[in-house]
């Protein structure tokens, strides 16, 4: 996610970015304050029963003084006034571009809270923990270092060390690897025969069912950086490893050869919903739910 990142965009453009984050943190905040408001007032108002009653006690002794009608304060969640701060005070803007960013939010809005994992701990990682506030969002991210940095002015944010032993360099091979027939029976990561399933991860990782994956990490620019092959494979036989339902996959940079490859081959031309920019989204069903189900329809 952060090594990964492009170029920074024009000042204009963060500016730009910025300003959109916190009118939408700040539009979060106020249809939290609305519903809030909308509860306690429903709460208040008392039941034509209740009514007559209150009348007839009025009548026949010394009248109560009304109830007040203010609405109790609510404060804004820790999630979503964090990321108001933080995005508020830098100049540093998530590397996603807003249309790209909105595929996700939109699904977001749609489930949260959920659980939402994360490969990658990047400047946007407190903009999604807000956006699924209330849920649990988690970060794997490959740099120790890098980890213990963000921990010290993000320290709310769950994240875990992962490591990698690949590298792009040998991408062609590892996506042959993974037409055999091993890497099509769907299972946990760890009882996985497929050189390419990912099983060095914090076991809850494999015991949640997941709502929704961002791949957007390891490091992938170079051909000796880890690259996302395992991640985008292991990601997808995570989704159809759930009980039931869907999970929502995206990956991000897919105008490189890893990501469009990988992501096309495992998570499936048939489950994509959506491309914008550099960004896909997949919907992937449990493929447990219903056995017979090919591994890509």
């Amino acid at each position: 996610m952060r090594s990964n990142s492009k170029p920074q965009s024009p000042a204009q453009s963060s500016v730009n970015i910025k300003l959109i984050l916190i009118s939408a943190f700040f539009l979060l905040f106020l249809l939290l304050v609305f519903s809030t408001t909308s509860s306690t007032r429903q709460q208040q108002e008392p039941s034509p029963s209740s009514s007559i009653s209150e009348s007839h006690i009025a009548n026949s002794t010394t009248a109560c003084p009304s109830l007040p009608l203010t609405p109790s304060c609510t404060k804004a969640p820790p999630s979503l006034a964090n990321a108001l701060i933080h995005y508020a005070t830098t100049n540093i803007t998530p590397q996603q571009t807003f249309k790209e960013i909105s595929v996700s939010a939109r699904v977001l809005e749609k489930k949260a809270p959920c659980n939402f994992l994360v490969f990658g701990l990047g400047h946007d990682s407190l903009m999604w923990a807000a956006l699924n506030h209330g849920g649990r969002t988690v970060f794997l991210e490959e740099d120790k270092a890098w980890i213990e940095q963000v921990k010290q002015k993000l320290a709310g944010l769950e994240s875990y060390h992962v490591e990698y032993d690949t590298k792009v360099h040998q991408a062609d091979a590892l996506l042959e690897t993974g037409m055999k027939e091993e890497c099509k029976v769907v299972s946990d990561p760890r009882s996985s025969d497929c050189e390419l399933a990912l099983k060095g991860f914090p076991s809850e990782i494999y015991e949640i069912e997941w709502d929704l994956i961002m791949v957007d990490a390891p490091t992938g620019f170079h051909n000796d950086a880890p690259g996302r092959m395992n991640a985008i494979y292991t990601a997808g036989l995570i989704a159809r490893n759930r009980a039931e339902g869907e999970t929502d996959v995206f990956v991000h940079d897919v105008n490189r050869v890893v990501e469009d490859k990988f992501s096309k081959a495992f998570l499936c031309e048939g489950y994509l919903r959506e491309q914008q920019g550099l960004l896909r989204h997949f919907t992937i069903p449990s493929h447990r739910a219903r056995s017979g189900r090919p591994f890509c329809p």
